[in-house]
């Protein structure tokens, strides 16, 4: 007797992430040169193609067995080590050895290219490797940010000793790096760090407790500490450079007391760390450390916004590819008005975390290039993606769990996975409301909101240029900058943060995407309108008045028209 199989349950297996999603090549029109565009884009098909397969496979398997803490070994010597399981480690060598995702940013020679390529590449394939794999995106994000604070602010003894060694894709060469900075009583308040450093016959040691460290075996950590005698608070704190192992071959003076056990980043070690007299360099001039600290922090915090934009896509790119082929009530799911109006909404909040973090990246290269006002443009743009992309990957990955229904809340699939993974970036390197109040710091002390709107202003006449005049995107962008103004220079209003920054991101993410709606309009074979409706959408739904009790038919017409143009650009391939 033959027994039919009825697969009721789509299964995107096997299917490449970046060919899932057409808008992806569209926008390296607009953000990289056609020589470069040429040499990344096979890279980003390779990367796609795994995504959907090895590397898929690898993460679910890494993300159940968790890496293992040994203090000892089996005849009782003192031999401290973290056991990573083997699909973790093979997943530390896709990104680290072939793809050179820590090295790309700081040297030539990744992928036969002569210099160093810039950010959009590395942003580009880590958008997609998060889509597989989060964990490790986070020493992936230290060892790159450790090389750049070390080159900008290291002496020249330190880089030489280092840096072919962070930047190296050969495992067996590499060295991975870590920030070692949180504390049980300096969280958010950074200030009251309490490790502290002291000069023993011309040598710096470290004492002290580091709370949350992860990637806690690192070759090399960053860490903030107080040299004796310095003032409180965070002009007296320096930076050091931790070793793991020192030049000698011995292992440096401190401990992994243990390992957390975490929501999510599982397959990822983070532990406590106890100094007890470790050797450390100096990185710069003392009591400078917070202000260098916070360029690898801000680094990390973008590198945050691009894997909770990179989750984001995933999750429609999953709830897009069920709705198409999964069909209840005689329908697609796809062609039912509710599910149309949860996968219009996902798809435009996942749309503007990619166009926010790309469009960051752009400013950063500009800034790294010596351009100040891109640098103050950069000093706003960095915590907005910080906050509003973090927290609002937390509700669609949510949402793409609840597409795919039952079979989304069981662990053989991966929406479980990236749910317990999205909360993450909401918390490391500040929470929301410490990184709203840094929007506001920045206004405040740096006026980088000037920056910005001029910024904006630029992206707007280049768009007018093309589509003619845009009044709406200029009066939203001009009230939610004036109402972020407002806060910044009131103290009284300091519970308007969150609303202020969360509107200054909207409209500047309708701006831009409109902007990109406008570059692509001059290319061929490409899907202009989708950013143009994409950023009506955020216009409407996310910065105008409506009556809550009230319908809208408009809204409905919308919908169709985003989930319409997916459909025909996904049919395109």
């Amino acid at each position: 007797m033959t027994i039919a199989i009825h697969e009721n349950i789509p299964d995107s297996r096997g299917l490449n992430a970046f060919r899932m999603d057409p808008g992806f090549a569209d926008l390296m029109q607009i953000y990289l040169p056609a020589d470069m565009r040429e040499m990344v884009l096979p890279r980003l098909d390779q990367m796609g193609a795994l995504v959907g397969g090895r590397l898929e496979q690898l993460a679910l398997t890494a993300d159940k067995f968790p890496p293992v803490l040994h203090t000892r070994a089996r005849n009782g010597a003192s031999r401290e080590h973290i056991e990573k399981h083997p699909a973790y480690v093979e997943l530390e060598r896709y990104a680290f050895g072939e793809f050179g995702l820590a090295a790309m940013s700081h040297r030539g020679g990744v992928f036969g290219a002569a210099d160093k390529l810039p950010p959009l590449v590395k942003y580009a394939l880590v958008y997609l490797f998060v889509q597989a794999e989060f964990g490790l995106c986070c020493p992936l994000s230290m060892t790159d940010s450790l090389t750049r604070t070390l080159v900008k602010f290291g002496s020249d003894e330190l880089v030489k000793r280092y840096f072919d060694q962070l930047t190296s894709q050969d495992m067996d060469a590499l060295f991975q790096g870590a920030m070692f900075m949180t504390e049980q009583a300096a969280g958010s308040d950074v200030g009251a760090i309490g490790t502290f450093a002291r000069q023993e016959d011309g040598t710096w040691r470290l004492y002290g407790d580091k709370w949350f460290c992860s990637n806690p075996d690192a070759a090399l950590a960053m860490v903030l500490a107080r040299p004796e005698g310095a003032q409180d608070g965070t002009r007296g704190l320096s930076l050091f450079l931790l070793p793991r192992v020192l030049p000698d071959g011995s292992g440096n003076a401190y401990r992994i007391l243990r390992l957390k056990d975490k929501l999510g980043t599982r397959s990822m070690a983070s532990g406590e760390i106890c100094l007890e007299g470790a050797t450390a360099y100096l990185v710069g001039e003392e009591g400078q450390g917070f202000k260098q600290m916070a360029d690898m922090i801000n680094m990390s915090r973008l590198a945050n916004g691009v894997r909770s934009a990179g989750l984001m896509r995933r999750s429609v790119n999953e709830a897009l590819f069920i709705a198409r082929n999964r069909t209840a009530f005689g329908k697609r799911l796809i062609d039912l008005p509710l599910m149309r109006r949860q996968l219009a909404k996902m798809l435009v909040t996942a749309e503007q975390g990619r166009s926010m973090v790309f469009q960051t990246a752009r400013v950063l290269q500009e800034a790294d290039a010596g351009d100040a006002q891109q640098a103050r443009v950069l000093r706003i743009l960095t915590p907005l993606v910080k906050f509003r992309t973090c927290r609002d990957a937390r509700k669609v990955v949510g949402d793409g769990m609840e597409v795919r229904g039952g079979c989304g809340y069981i662990e053989e699939w991966s929406d479980a996975r990236a749910l317990r993974d999205a909360h993450l970036g909401s918390i490391w390197e500040g929470t929301s409301n410490i990184v709203a109040l840094d929007v506001v710091r920045a206004v405040r002390r740096e006026d980088a909101l000037s920056a910005l709107s001029a910024h904006i202003k630029g992206l707007i006449e280049e768009t007018e240029d093309g589509l003619g005049p845009q009044p709406d995107l200029a009066d939203r962008f001009a009230r939610a900058a004036e109402m972020l103004d407002d806060v910044a220079q009131s103290r009284d209003r300091e519970a308007d943060t969150r609303q202020a920054a969360s509107a200054v991101y909207n409209a500047s993410s309708a701006v831009i995407m409109a902007w990109e709606g406008a570059r692509l309009a001059r290319a061929t074979n490409s899907h202009a309108g989708d950013r143009l409706k994409l950023a009506e959408a955020v216009l409407r739904h996310k910065l105008s008045s409506r009556d809550p009790l009230a319908g809208n038919e408009r809204n409905d017409a919308l919908d169709r028209e985003l989930l319409d143009q997916e459909d025909r650009a996904a049919n395109s391939i």
